[in-house]
């Protein structure tokens, strides 16, 4: 074994499974470029045969992201997997990742068949799989509480057919550290040509354990760890890929094992795919969490002063969070907004500089200082992943406790700009309402969360809707000092994503 561990991220396939998280190609196309940058081995791109919006994702990922591996799921099935090869083929270094369950459990009462027929269609779909390509991952379904000799069995036989990984998922988050690392040594030790396949581990966190599990399973022999960004992720989620990174980093002489991973990219990546997703990052969540290097006693603050790593066990400047030390204001020019984003890692055409620009200069004369999370929050809306349809231009409300809310919204649709006026329990729900008689949509808002970016009166607040037409849900994103400001544009850019689905579909 050497001292490397492959990072295989899952966030656009296993943690776009989160309930109430549903991306479009071009969304996931965004964040698949990041984790690029990131540096992770694997980008898990979907799922292709549950949904046509999953294989023009994986097309596409195929098609424009480089370096990486892109992977596309599929059940040990011929149509799974003739489906995943073509939305594949583009791919600089493609992989099917296939997989059948493996549990006496799930072998009776979901697939109803007997062990022997289980290996018999493994085996089957890996070989229909290398014959497409020579990257082939198998998975055992619930491989945790699968019999040992049976995952031996089977998995002698999957490398045998051409699996060049071989993955044993915790599917249900049911196991331990110790217990999950006796699983990957047992079987490495007991199936006689693991020699020639790299052993991967796939951890749910239903017991809060899927990091633990991950590098016990690292430690027992696991040369590839399947993770998501922020650890979203069916039901609990999955293992987070921030945490295991960072913990193989820090604790590099106890694991032994490096990562490819660009550190100073892990916060940006936090950040998109809270913001894409709408599934906000909690406060205390480990590496990228807003108290994650925050301290408030009097005891801890006078040792990180004097010593950082008193109290700080990683400089939070590695994964990509940078104190300001450039104040800008209101006066502060171009050049130094460019440099400013620079310093953050952005870089920005100069049709979306001038718009950004343009919004920063709106916010100084709001702001006396504006801060990185101020630029972060105004460059994210201004990146954006489809077209705008419509965009807000003015808004008007008036509201108090003895009269009826009532609001004014005009939005360019096009070079036109449209106007209504509706009332609403409150100065937001009839703003939103005014939306819906310019739009015509028949959307349901589902959620709606709103934080402050900043401290002070001054502070920007970040709406965040969710909003549901037909089947699907579609998550909007706005942030102002105005609240219902905020609420409108998180609204309407929920709505663009509609429009731009249903413009699609024509």
């Amino acid at each position: 074994m050497g001292n490397r561990v492959y990072i295989f991220d899952t966030t656009l396939r296993d943690g776009e499974q989160s309930p109430g998280v549903s991306l479009n190609a071009q969304e996931k196309l965004e964040i698949a470029k990041q984790l690029a940058r990131l540096g992770v081995d694997i980008i898990e791109a979907g799922f292709p045969i549950t949904s046509t919006g999953d294989q023009e994702a994986v097309k596409l990922i195929s098609q424009k992201v480089k370096g990486p591996v892109i992977a596309a799921l599929a059940r040990a099935e011929d149509a799974d997997i003739d489906l995943a090869w073509e939305t594949l083929k583009e791919a600089e270094r493609p992989r099917i990742h296939t997989f059948i369950a493996t549990s006496p459990i799930h072998m009776q009462y979901k697939l109803q068949k007997s062990p022997e027929e289980v290996v018999e269609a493994a085996v089957r779909a890996v070989k229909r799989a290398r014959s497409y390509v020579e990257d082939v991952e198998f998975s055992c379904e619930d491989g945790s509480r699968s019999d040992l000799d049976f995952l031996c069995r089977i998995l002698t036989a999957v490398i045998e057919a051409g699996a060049t990984t071989v993955n044993i998922p915790d599917t249900v988050g049911y196991s331990t550290p110790a217990e999950y690392a006796s699983i990957i040594r047992y079987l490495r030790e007991n199936i006689p040509n693991s020699h020639r396949a790299i052993f991967s581990v796939h951890c749910h966190d239903d017991l809060g354990l899927a990091v633990a599990n991950s590098l016990a399973a690292i430690e027992a022999g696991a040369e590839q760890v399947e993770c998501a960004v922020n650890g979203i992720g069916e039901r609990a989620g999955n293992a987070s890929l921030e945490e295991i990174v960072m913990a193989l980093y820090t604790r590099r002489a106890f694991f032994g094992k490096d990562t490819k991973i660009n550190y100073s990219e892990i916060y940006r990546t936090s950040k998109l795919v809270s913001a894409m997703t709408g599934m906000p990052v909690q406060p205390n969540k480990a590496i990228v969490g807003k108290n994650a290097f925050a301290h408030e006693s009097g005891i801890h603050q006078d040792g990180v002063l004097k010593e950082r790593t008193t109290y700080e066990i990683m400089n939070p400047e590695l994964i990509g969070i940078y104190q300001d030390n450039l104040v800008l204001g209101k006066h502060s020019g171009r050049h130094a907004f460019r440099m400013r984003l620079q310093e953050m890692g952005f870089e920005l055409s100069d049709a979306e500089l001038k718009r950004a620009f343009g919004r920063f200069k709106t916010l100084a004369d709001r702001k006396k200082e504006i801060t990185a999370q101020d630029l972060e929050a105004i460059v994210k809306e201004e990146i954006r992943a489809i077209p705008e349809k419509y965009r807000l231009d003015n808004l008007h409300f008036f509201s108090g406790t003895q009269v009826v809310p009532t609001a004014t919204v005009g939005l360019f649709n096009g070079e036109i700009i449209v106007e209504e006026a509706s009332i609403g329990d409150g100065p937001v729900d009839a703003a939103l309402k005014a939306v819906d008689r310019i739009t015509q949509l028949n959307t349901t808002l589902s959620e709606y969360s709103i934080k402050a970016i900043t401290g002070g009166k001054d502070a920007l607040g970040e709406v965040t809707v969710r909003v549901k037409h037909g089947e699907r849900f579609y998550i909007g994103r706005g942030v102002s000092t105005d609240v219902i400001e905020a609420s409108v544009k998180a609204y309407v850019d929920a709505i663009n994503k509609v429009a731009y689905e249903l413009e699609k579909n024509k």
